[in-house]
């Protein structure tokens, strides 16, 4: 709060210079009065060198640091330090469900990620052959089709859905 400013400190503003840099910085608090003056003589280069100022001014000032990677293939990996006490399995299910999901077929036979959206929208595990494929296509025309619903087009998406996934595994080279 500015001295003699009975109004409620709502607005943030760095900390005053020379502050001790352990902890969290302590932040001053004005009301929006105050804090306006405060932004209008406000300097952040005050007490740089021209260099200083050039370096914080630098389009990537701040982006030559070095950063880990953000990419892995497939599912990430588990948490190194794998000793840690998780009673409720709250970590480590996470990355079991994502293992699985990129998991690929018993009988070897490549997957794409449409053939997996596929095989979601169909209901099927990625293990499923061309047999449980083309009965569970034919369970879920029948339930969809606007024919057995008495005319009620509501279900029609879904039987799109239904007939592009199955569309899409019939060619793949996991059903040929």
């Amino acid at each position: 709060m500015a001295p003699g400013c009975d109004q409620p400190g709502e607005f943030r503003a760095p900390p005053e210079a020379g502050t001790p840099p352990e902890g969290p910085p302590r932040y001053r608090w004005f009301c929006l009065e105050h804090v306006r003056e405060f932004n209008a003589r406000y300097n952040f280069f005050a007490g740089m060198s021209p260099d200083e100022i050039s370096a914080a001014q630098r389009p990537y000032a701040g982006w030559e640091r070095e950063t880990r990677a953000f990419a892995h293939v497939g599912a990430d990996r588990p948490p190194s330090w794998g000793d840690f006490s998780d009673p409720l399995d709250a970590i480590a299910g996470r990355f079991r469900e994502r293992r699985a999901a990129s998991a690929g077929r018993q009988d070897g036979k490549p997957l794409s990620e449409a053939d997996r959206r596929a095989l979601h929208v169909l209901g099927l595990g990625i293990d499923a052959d061309r047999r449980a494929l083309r009965q569970r296509y034919a369970e879920l025309a029948r339930r969809y089709h606007p024919d057995r619903n008495g005319g009620d087009r509501s279900h029609e998406a879904r039987l799109q859905a239904v007939i592009a996934a199955y569309q899409q595994l019939k060619s793949a080279p996991a059903f040929a």
